[in-house]
């Protein structure tokens, strides 16, 4: 008898997990994650807990803090729960910021990205914080998207990067014209205090001078400033060679 109630009870509890896993609610099938970590080790996050970055966390833009995810890394089957307590990633095209552990046991810290299926195993409550960073964060990308739409605009229009006085970063650098001024976008943010500590990463990299420029949606950028057309192609490769390959190079106007 009692084996038979064991062997019930091994059934139940085995049709429980089953159901449990099968009716986890699938956010993205297809979606790209990254991961963050010394240079915020200890930061705020934007649900005003301190970054992490060997605790399972992860920024998104949208779900509610506290909302749990199941990350599956789609190259090689190993998954992970993380709980959303930031908001990001602020780059076009990626959904889910992981702490580096998160990455780590993903195995996606080498190639830095990783294409994943999100999965929602439990939902966080409904509150005003996550309201309002989602809300904000959702103009911080709008403002970043339209920014992004206009650059593969004004490349796919002119073989001139310089006839807009804007331009991407690329591998091959076009001559700029003699005796200007520029301006490069290295970074943006939502948050003063990551602008603040990516800006310190980048003085002691050797870059000066570095501002910021605060855009009408709430997105801080991160610049090295007053760049002569004969030091711009020299900084542009300095900048590739220690991973900064986002930037937006801009001519300043006097």
């Amino acid at each position: 008898m009692n084996k038979f109630r064991k062997l019930l009870l091994s059934a139940i509890f085995a049709a429980f997990f089953a159901q449990s896993a099968y009716s986890l609610e699938v956010y993205r099938e297809k979606a790209t994650a990254s991961f963050y970590g010394a240079d915020f080790h200890g930061k705020r996050t934007s649900n005003n807990e301190k970054f992490d970055m060997y605790a399972y966390t992860c920024a998104n833009k949208e779900l509610p803090f506290d909302t749990i995810l199941k990350v599956t890394n789609l190259a090689n089957g190993k998954s992970v729960q993380v709980r959303v307590n930031d908001r990001g990633p602020f780059v076009v095209g990626r959904t889910v910021d992981l702490s580096t552990q998160a990455a780590i046991d993903l195995g996606m810290t080498k190639a830095g990205l990783a294409t994943v299926k999100l999965e929602i195993v439990k939902r966080g409550p409904d509150t005003k914080l996550s309201r309002d960073t989602a809300a904000s964060a959702k103009k911080i990308m709008a403002n970043i998207e339209a920014k992004s739409a206009s650059t593969a605009t004004s490349k796919t229009s002119s073989s001139s990067s310089t006839s807009s006085g804007k331009t991407a970063s690329s591998s091959v650098d076009a001559p700029v014209p003699a005796g200007k001024i520029w301006d490069i976008q290295v970074a943006s943010f939502g948050s003063k205090s990551n602008a603040t500590e990516f800006a310190k990463k980048l003085s002691k990299e050797g870059f000066k001078p570095i501002v910021f420029q605060t855009t009408k949606a709430g997105v801080i950028r991160v610049v090295v400033s007053k760049v002569p057309s004969s030091s711009l192609n020299a900084t542009r490769q300095k900048l590739r060679s220690l991973g900064h390959t986002d930037f937006i190079v801009r001519e300043r106007k006097k």
